[in-house]
């Protein structure tokens, strides 16, 4: 057993509130207990954490890949390691690398690596999610329409027998129909419903199914209309679904996003998704996907014929531009970060809080929300 260290914050926030004068007592890589500064055992090794706030490591359900690495047909376990690694240089200490629309090959290969991942323990590699191939066409953004198809017995047997513990699947409502998503639901793989054209009916017919997300709400879905609400009404009149959001000030607008907050219907919620591709954290204007061209261009990610690819962004700024640009509230923005897309996969009993017995990852933020500071089972990360 190691020795219990207290990492001494004036301001943490715990996945729930922000609270003032608190010391986080770790243990064996989790948190024994979160403390005022009486409560500090007097053995325990102490360390303060000079920033304006501590907070949870992010946790980002769907990340394409960073450092130069795509998840996709050719990705290595080092490549894992390297998207992983990434990300948790910039506080995200908990990802689901994300294979977009591929061939039953490549995403053969992809579930074996991400498997290989987890199973020699690559720090930040929570689980998959599989963006397709099972979308709509008249949907799908940056997805190569050759690769989309209906979901038949093979593709339903590769994604139920994973061997992988978190298992998110992206599909479109009109593609994937209820009864399927039933079973997907039953065998235990988190449905999120997007790259849809659905009309809403459908979505909430998904949901009633056992559908439990939404995949980067108000991109490469029907839009609310007020006769047809399409999948983003479906998306925030169902409280049983919870929606990732892309705020990168390029994806979604502001007031878009102001709207979506004020009307989602709960228990369901909103949670903040990076959608990173290879060129975060890599040099470089153009990158390659599925081999066409992706071009960096004043912080936006494009095909050539200017269709959104992915984003440049990580988790932190995707806060600072809710709480600046959006105007959330700071704890808001937190938890739409850290608890909110934890709780949206099950993994809060491990990931997203600081609380007794979850993991003690977490990260030092200054007061314009810059990571300066990231800790890894309360081991310091190299930035």
């Amino acid at each position: 057993m190691m020795a219990i260290k207290a990492f001494i914050a004036d301001r943490l926030f715990d996945g729930g509130r922000i609270a003032r004068d608190q010391a986080l007592l770790v243990e064996d890589g989790r948190v024994r207990a979160v403390v005022g500064p009486g409560g500090i055992p007097e053995s325990a090794a102490r360390e303060t954490i000079a920033a304006d706030l501590v907070a949870p490591g992010f946790v980002d359900l769907q990340v394409n890949g960073g450092g130069g690495v795509l998840l996709g047909g050719d990705t290595t376990l080092e490549g894992v390691r390297t998207i992983c690694a990434t990300h948790a240089r910039h506080g995200t200490t908990a990802i689901l690398p994300t294979l977009i629309t591929e061939s039953a090959q490549a995403t053969d290969h992809a579930i074996e690596t991400v498997r290989a991942a987890i199973a020699t323990r690559v720090p930040g590699c929570l689980g998959l999610h599989m963006e397709g191939p099972h979308l709509s066409v008249a949907r799908k953004g940056a997805h190569d329409p050759a690769l989309i198809r209906p979901m038949d017995a093979a593709d339903f047997a590769r994604v139920t027998s994973t061997g992988i513990g978190h298992v998110l699947l992206t599909v479109a409502a009109e593609t994937v129909p209820a009864h399927q998503i039933a079973r997907l639901a039953a065998a235990g793989v988190t449905v999120s419903i997007g790259h849809s054209d659905a009309p809403a009916a459908l979505v909430l017919e998904a949901a009633d199914a056992g559908a439990r997300l939404v995949t980067h709400l108000f991109n490469a879905m029907s839009p609310l209309g007020h006769r047809e609400p399409g999948v983003v009404g479906a998306a925030l009149g169902h409280g049983g679904l919870s929606c990732g959001l892309i705020a990168d000030g390029f994806h979604v607008h502001p007031l878009a996003i102001h709207a979506a907050l004020a009307a989602k219907a709960g228990p369901g919620s909103i949670f903040l998704v990076s959608d990173a591709m290879h060129a975060f954290g890599a040099p470089g204007d153009t990158f390659t996907l599925n081999g066409r061209t992706i071009y960096r261009r004043a912080g936006r990610l494009t095909l050539e014929d200017g269709t959104l690819a992915g984003a440049d962004i990580d988790l932190a700024g995707c806060v600072r531009f809710l709480v600046e640009t959006v105007g959330v509230e700071r704890a808001q923005a937190l938890a739409m970060a850290t608890a909110l897309p934890a709780k949206a996969i099950g993994a809060e009993a491990s990931h997203g809080r600081l609380a007794p017995g979850t993991r003690a990852d977490f990260v030092a933020l200054s007061a314009d929300h810059a990571v300066t500071g990231v800790w890894v089972g309360g081991e310091p990360v190299a930035r």
